[in-house]
């Protein structure tokens, strides 16, 4: 199986262009998926939390209470990158898991794992390809607003607090860019796919 990591910043479109792979026939995860089955009640994961940033971020019934974690780690960039650092290799040991089922059902297959912080992270490494999905700052600053009602200043704010755009870029072997609209960006992907499944035949 290909396997491919899939990565841009924030309100680029993203969610979009893994409906499309989807639609084309390949195994897709939202990386947001793994990181909330991680910290299921019961799971290491969220035993390994509650142990570093105390036990009153757990609910009457085991959940986990995001918003008082959230409170906890986002006033704080030390203690955000303590939980990062925390539940990362539980995330990917997950992805990984996940990942050999594809194969297991569809070694020719094309595996695409979609995570915000691929590249910050190092997780990209793991991959045969990666592709960085952007569009142009400005569409990207209007589209954060309207999706979360935020100020110019709030959702610049949000922006400026991630890697930039074009450092992502550099990382990438395709770029998918969103900037104007669904049918090119569509085009755009449906090209991507037509090469990745070239490689993926290549491995058989």
């Amino acid at each position: 199986m290909l396997r491919v990591g899939l990565t841009g910043s924030i309100a680029v479109g993203k969610s979009y262009v893994t409906s499309v792979f989807a639609e084309l026939g390949c195994h897709v995860l939202d990386a947001d998926q793994t990181a909330r089955e991680v910290v299921l009640p019961g799971s290491p994961g969220l035993a390994s939390v509650a142990k570093t940033f105390s036990p009153e971020i757990l609910n009457a019934d085991g959940t986990l209470n995001r918003q008082r974690l959230g409170e906890i780690v986002f006033a704080d960039e030390t203690k955000r990158q303590k939980l990062n650092d925390l539940l990362h290799p539980f995330i990917i040991a997950r992805q990984d898991e996940i990942m050999r089922a594809w194969e297991q059902e569809d070694p020719n297959g094309i595996g695409i794992i979609d995570a915000a912080l691929m590249i910050e992270s190092g997780g990209y490494r793991r991959f045969d390809k990666l592709i960085v999905v952007h569009c142009r700052p400005e569409v990207q600053l209007e589209r954060l607003m309207l999706r979360s009602s935020l100020s110019r200043d709030e959702a610049q704010a949000r922006i400026d607090s991630q890697m930039p755009q074009a450092e992502k870029q550099k990382y990438a072997d395709y770029l998918i860019d969103t900037s104007d609209g669904f049918e090119i960006t569509r085009q755009r992907t449906q090209e991507v796919h037509n090469d990745l499944l070239r490689l993926a035949n290549k491995q058989t």
